[in-house]
């Protein structure tokens, strides 16, 4: 009889400064620089959850920056899970392109 061996393998990250530190399958660690966007996916999944209290984020998605002389935005869409339906949240930050100021937040609620 002959014996099947399985490997798992782990991913796991930790952030670490402004860096994601991954493991390799070498045992060596890698380093990886956060995405430029990533403090803006941050504020927006903490003004989701205050927007939206009763519900819990199941999933991320950073759509896009738009690049404007004054103002910049970043666009995320975040998917919801209620207590009764789940539903997608498209959050809108509106920014001073030069001082990075937070100018405005919209929220919009779509489907599928």
């Amino acid at each position: 009889m002959k014996k099947l061996l399985v490997s798992v393998v782990v991913f796991t990250m930790l952030l670490v400064g402004n860096s994601v530190v991954t493991p390799s399958d070498a045992g060596h660690t890698i380093m990886a620089e956060k995405p430029p966007y990533a403090k803006w996916g941050k504020l927006a999944m903490q003004k989701t959850t205050k927007q939206y209290p009763n519900a819990k984020i199941i999933d991320y998605h950073h759509v896009g920056r738009d690049d404007g002389e004054k103002f910049s935005s970043e666009k995320f869409k975040l998917w919801l899970k209620g207590k009764d339906k789940e539903f997608g949240v498209i959050v809108d930050i509106q920014f001073d392109t030069k001082t990075e100021q937070v100018n405005e937040i919209t929220f919009k609620e779509v489907s599928k």
